[in-house]
């Protein structure tokens, strides 16, 4: 086992990561950036070093700098989180090169899946349900053309590396798909340095099921069960809850084996999610593979006991998994709120600033993972999720009940937050039948002005979710 680690991140995941290492005996050593310098998580690493200046860029972006903190404060291994280098194929060989456990896959299973064009290529190959569309990054526009006539519209232009809901574009006809093309390949540059864009079949009235897969070294794999994350605005997920309500469990059980066993045949070493679009039939599409930690992972720990981040350390130490598929039991129904620093009435206008008040809800079955505390101040400089509210019921009726009471307790001020909105969507009807899709979100907010979809859009700073 490693007996000091680095953490190449901020904020909530930073200390999810600190309190793992805590449990397992091992140091642990956290960069920040300038702007970081007063980050309550900091108080809670062994050893604190300043990266950079505030832009992501200069600091969590910079692999330079991050590896040599790592020689300096003399690490076994380094832990990314999500978003920023978490999935860099790049970062993740110059650890190796620097003999630096990277805490996740090898580069070379990182870009096998982390690539969406060559992910669907081993998907097929496997016989893992796809979307039709591109086998190859789109050439010219003409291309793209063509082939959407020939798989029909809608079609959704999406980015071949990152995610997030960066560089994806819906289009209904030849007249959006053009600009779409452009649009989503320049978003995509600038966020994750490849303007490589692919086309396939957009489903309209989806929901968003993914698989959570743990693989280790000496070629095991097995999944956690299922999420749904189709509560979502913007590609943006909003609430995601674990098992999917409403899945027939045969189906389940086939998608899910499905999902590890391509994590199998990528030789592929510790946290991974398989994404799929999953129709009014319950008939499945892959959309990716996240080569790290999903942000909503709480929700499978939650319902399986496992702690998924502990695993992550224990597989990169080279650690087999402890256990088999058939030892692992789904229990209950959880469900998780992320809760960002943004105001739903003005079209979710981020709000950084000083928080005055932070009064967390509490009792039996509530979880809160987060990094904000009265006297912190949420600087503007990166994603806004600012906390991650969880829960845990026997029935997903009474995850529910319990998410109400959590959220009606839930005090953050002055700042305004996405807390009044999750409130609304507890109530709300769809929701609490399950009869939803992608997109109900933003019909709900548009059919009563609650909440600006279109009018507004404000660029998201680096994060990385």
């Amino acid at each position: 086992m490693f007996s000091r680690i680095l953490i190449a991140n901020r904020a909530e995941i930073a200390l999810r990561i600190i309190r793992a290492a805590r449990e397992l005996g091992i140091e642990t050593v956290c960069v920040y950036s300038q702007a970081d310098a007063d980050g309550p998580w900091l108080e809670f690493a062994d050893q604190t070093i300043c990266i950079g200046p505030p832009e992501a860029s200069e600091s969590y972006l910079r692999i330079d700098r991050i590896i040599s903190a790592a020689e300096i404060a003399n690490v076994d291994a380094i832990h990314p989180g999500y978003g920023f280098l978490a999935e860099n194929a790049h970062f993740a060989e110059v650890c190796r090169d620097c003999h630096i456990e990277f805490i996740g896959p090898s580069p070379e299973a990182m870009s096998l899946l982390g690539d969406k064009l060559s992910c669907r290529r081993m998907a097929k190959a496997s016989r893992t349900p796809i979307f039709p569309g591109s086998d190859k990054a789109i050439e010219s526009e003409d291309d793209a053309v063509k082939l959407a006539s020939e798989i029909g519209y809608p079609v959704i232009v999406k980015a071949a590396s990152g995610g997030g809901g960066r560089g994806m574009r819906v289009a209904h006809n030849e007249m959006a798909l053009r600009p779409g093309i452009a649009a989503a390949s320049q978003e995509a540059q600038a966020a994750f340095g490849n303007g490589a864009v692919y086309v396939e079949k957009y489903l309209e009235d989806a929901r968003h099921v993914e698989i959570q897969v743990l693989g280790d070294k000496h070629g095991n794999s097995v999944h956690l069960f299922d999420r749904d994350c189709t509560s979502q605005r913007r590609h943006q997920k909003l609430i995601e809850e674990a098992p999917a309500p409403g899945v027939d469990p045969k189906k389940r059980d086939t998608i899910a084996k499905a999902a590890a066993d391509l994590i199998r045949r990528a030789e592929y070493a510790g946290a991974a999610t398989v994404e799929f679009l999953m129709d009014r039939d319950q008939n499945f599409f892959m959309l990716e593979v996240n080569t790290r930690i999903q942000v909503e992972h709480p929700v499978t720990e939650m319902v399986t006991g496992i702690d998924i981040v502990k695993e992550m350390i224990r597989i990169a130490a080279g650690e087999p998994l402890p256990w088999k598929q058939r030892d692992i039991m789904l229990r209950g129904h959880s469900i998780e709120c992320r809760i960002n620093a943004e105001d739903p009435q003005r079209g979710f206008i981020p709000q950084p600033g000083l928080v005055t008040e932070f009064s967390p809800p509490g009792g039996i079955g509530v979880r809160l993972d987060t990094h904000c505390c009265s006297g912190y101040r949420i600087p503007p400089d990166y994603d806004s999720m600012i906390a991650k509210l969880i829960v845990h019921g026997a029935s997903r009726d009474q995850a529910i009940a319990r998410m109400r009471g959590a959220l009606g307790e839930f005090r953050i001020g002055p700042i305004k937050t996405t807390i009044p909105l999750h409130r609304r969507l507890m109530d709300e009807r769809q929701f609490i039948d399950a009869e939803f899709d992608i997109r109900y979100i933003e019909r709900l907010l548009r059919s009563d002005g609650s909440g600006v979809t279109e009018s507004v859009s404000i660029p998201r700073p680096p994060s990385g979710r």
